[in-house]
């Protein structure tokens, strides 16, 4: 590592401007993907220290979603420049997400859409487009990357930098982004919920998926469909992250994954993670930047019409003896605070709640605020089709987008 920090700073090869032909996208070198989350770790390493943030960053590329390919990191560079002896421009990382299409006929289709996460530009290269022409060469290789497995359909990624900069570069913003947030709530836990565990997620993401395939095999008068499926190892994925960080702080394992509640057929289930943004010893609740979250990756209520479905116009909530799906909601929903509380958290986060969800939860007697993220997390879009980028009139509606998708 040494060495290849010293090759990097004491370079005397000019450095080519980012419209230069010699500039390429490649795979970094083990050593220059220590060389990245160095220079990253500024900016995601949460509460843990650098030489944890290393390790954490090594030991995410081998879990679920991440290994066997499913994880591929992307650096732009000079191709004439030898590995570990080249700038750095920029990086990202890109991870491969199973979803399904249904068109307005209902007619579905399970395809792949890569997820772009840890877009990073040095400071020293900022402002010079460099950033601009590694998202670019991007949009170029993905629209074939590992299509072995499927037809790639497009690509996402959650802007922290606003709405303008990506859509430029046509990875344009989801018309929703938004979420609920409910504080922690010291309580007992309620009796109507009862915890799930890491051995339950499997059979519920497969109950889940069935639940979607349904829907949106339902003719609709809405453009195609999207939706990333959440799937286990899009689960495990987070659930990884939040292992490593846990241990590092408490010295433990959280072995409560979620909460569900309800009989079969009226179930209401939410699978959760913890994330420390800032370690919770030294952590200002006032400072509204670092809020340290449980997230709810998947919130599942049975009988549900409205889910699985486009968040668009005004849509009717068949408001019908819904009593038993609204006690159970409320108990998952007390359980998530509840273990909020016991986890040091700052608040729950809901993404995206389907409209019968949010209607049932503004008419509890639960504390909870709608937030329409501005900058943060802007789930943004680029769809392909027969090689071209599809504008915002004809791209697909993305449905569900919720914080299991998040990369």
């Amino acid at each position: 590592m040494a060495s290849l920090a010293s090759a990097w700073a004491k370079s005397k090869v000019a450095i080519a401007s980012s419209s230069s032909p010699d500039l390429q996208l490649d795979h970094p070198t083990p050593e220059e993907c220590i060389q990245i989350w160095t220079v990253t770790a500024d900016e995601w390493k949460d509460s843990l220290t650098l030489p944890l943030y290393i390790l954490e960053s090594a030991y995410l590329t081998t879990v679920p979603l991440a290994k066997d390919g499913g994880m591929t990191t992307w650096v732009l560079v000079d191709k004439t420049l030898p590995p570990n002896e080249r700038d750095v421009f920029c990086s990202c990382e890109t991870f491969r997400k199973r979803c399904l299409v249904s068109d307005s006929m209902g007619n579905m289709t399970e395809s792949i859409i890569h997820g772009v996460a840890s877009v990073f530009c040095p400071e020293k290269f900022r402002g010079r487009g460099y950033a601009a022409r590694h998202m670019k060469e991007l949009a170029t290789v993905l629209r074939g990357w590992q299509s072995e497995n499927g037809k790639v359909i497009g690509s996402v990624l959650y802007s922290d930098i606003g709405k303008e900069y990506y859509a430029k570069l046509r990875w344009t913003p989801n018309p929703v982004n938004r979420h609920l947030v409910l504080p922690p709530a010291r309580m007992e836990i309620p009796a109507a919920s009862r915890p799930i565990f890491e051995s339950d997620l499997e059979s519920l993401c497969l109950r889940d998926k069935a639940m979607i395939q349904n829907d949106i095999a339902t003719p609709s008068p809405s453009r195609k469909r999207v939706v990333i499926l959440p799937d286990l190892d899009h689960i495990l994925w987070h659930i990884r992250k939040e292992d490593y960080i846990i241990k590092q702080i408490f010295g433990k394992q959280a072995v409560i994954k979620g909460a569900i509640a309800g009989v079969p057929g009226k179930q209401v289930w939410a699978i959760w993670v913890r994330r420390y943004y800032s370690h919770p010893d030294y952590h200002s609740i006032e400072d509204a930047d670092d809020k340290n979250v449980l997230y709810i990756l998947r919130l599942v209520m049975e009988g549900d019409e409205t889910a699985n479905k486009p968040r668009e116009g005004n849509m009717t909530i068949p408001m019908k003896d819904y009593a038993e799906q609204a006690a159970a909601l409320k108990a998952v929903m007390q359980a998530a605070q509840a273990e909020a509380a016991g986890w040091r958290l700052d608040q729950v986060q809901l993404w995206d709640p389907s409209p019968l969800v949010k209607s049932l939860l503004d008419q509890s007697d639960l504390d909870s605020v709608f937030v329409e993220r501005q900058s943060h997390s802007i789930a943004s879009l680029l769809w392909f089709e027969d090689g071209e980028g599809l504008g915002p009139e004809d791209a697909p509606i993305l449905i569900n987008n919720e914080h299991y998708a998040w990369c």
